[in-house]
């Protein structure tokens, strides 16, 4: 029989009640990976900051990649370990850059991480932040061509077989804003920045990419909630995003597929997919509803964006919780029908 796979997704920077912060999706994707047998899921759900947990059948995808594996364009490969490559910022201060060569350092000598030297771009990337009016995060580089650049020479000269990148974040948020998130009650104003600098890679360089910002040490606030303290036990988000890059499956077409394996994942294996109830939009999800893959959706993770399934014509099950689709990738794995699972059974009709 072959393996049971399902995509987690939670869209960054959204303001997803669970995956909107720190890494608070990660005991979500912890247990979904107890009941499948191959777990998909993207950098927002398991990155944590200095925090991780190690699924060894969980995908690191970037959502790029996601996309393009849910259109059918790109397979999936996965590997035992990656060369990481390790960008950073011309924009960062030296004391910051020092802080987070020592953290990959410290992946390399207690995690046994293989990272290549790293290389600095040759101009600052300027990277700006913005707001949509639904409440979205998203944002711009100034200089994508000194990533790509930076990208390109780790590549070719050091072999590097997936990305991470170290980049310079404003420390003048807007204030409240910052507050309400610290507080576990807003938007991540960065998040929608970092998908444009991995976005960027995936898709110039078909390699795995995640990113770390950087920024200097935020005061102390008693108000902090849970879902965002990861953020503030350290100097670097950087830990987590090594870990994720280090088994990240390579991307393949089946073109340029010569040494095929059968443990190559493709769009049609895929049995289920579990994202918010009101955010049915985005490309994966559009993509995998032209396909026989189960879509999930879940009532009590709601986001700033208000794309329900209904209007796009999309076919779901509807769950609670997390917990709840939880089971039903249980039952739906045992090849149980749902509806069986109840005090009433309702006999057979003729078909109308």
């Amino acid at each position: 029989m072959r393996p049971y796979t399902a995509i987690l997704i939670i869209p960054t920077g959204v303001g997803a009640a669970i995956g909107g912060y720190a890494g608070d999706a990660l005991p979500v994707a912890k247990a979904m990976a107890e009941v499948c047998d191959v777990l998909i899921t993207h950098p927002n759900v398991l990155n944590g900051a200095m925090l991780y947990w190690n699924l060894p059948n969980a995908l690191y995808v970037e959502g790029f990649g996601i996309d393009k594996f849910a259109a059918g364009s790109w397979g999936l490969q996965p590997v035992h370990q990656n060369k990481i490559g390790l960008i950073f910022d011309r924009g960062i201060e030296p004391d910051l850059r020092l802080r987070n060569i020592q953290a990959a350092d410290a992946a390399r000598a207690t995690l046994g991480l293989n990272l290549t030297d790293y290389v600095v771009t040759d101009a600052p990337l300027n990277v700006e932040l913005r707001s949509a009016e639904s409440g979205a995060s998203w944002g711009t580089i100034g200089n994508p061509g000194s990533l790509l650049r930076a990208a390109e020479r780790l590549i070719n000269k050091t072999k590097a077989s997936a990305i991470a990148v170290v980049a310079r974040f404003p420390d003048d948020l807007d204030e409240e804003a910052e507050q309400n998130y610290r507080e576990g009650k807003g938007v991540d104003l960065i998040a929608g920045a970092e998908a444009v600098i991995s976005h960027l890679i995936v898709r110039e360089f078909q390699i795995p990419c995640a990113h770390s910002p950087t920024f200097s040490p935020p005061p102390l606030d008693a108000n902090l909630s849970p879902r965002s303290a990861a953020e503030e036990i350290g100097y670097t988000f950087l830990p987590s995003v090594l870990v994720g890059l280090s088994r990240s499956p390579q991307f393949i077409t089946r073109e340029s597929n010569q040494f095929s394996s059968a443990s190559d994942i493709w769009v049609n294996q895929v049995d289920a997919v579990v994202v918010p109830a009101n955010a049915c939009g985005s490309s994966a999800v559009l993509s995998l509803s032209q396909t026989n893959t189960q879509i999930i959706t879940v009532e009590e993770n709601q986001t700033q964006i208000m794309v329900p399934p209904e209007p796009l014509g999309i076919k779901t099950i509807s769950v609670k919780s997390y917990l709840e689709a939880i089971g039903i990738l249980a039952v739906h794995k045992a090849g149980v029908d749902p509806s069986i699972l109840s005090s009433t059974i309702f006999s057979l009709q003729p078909l109308v």
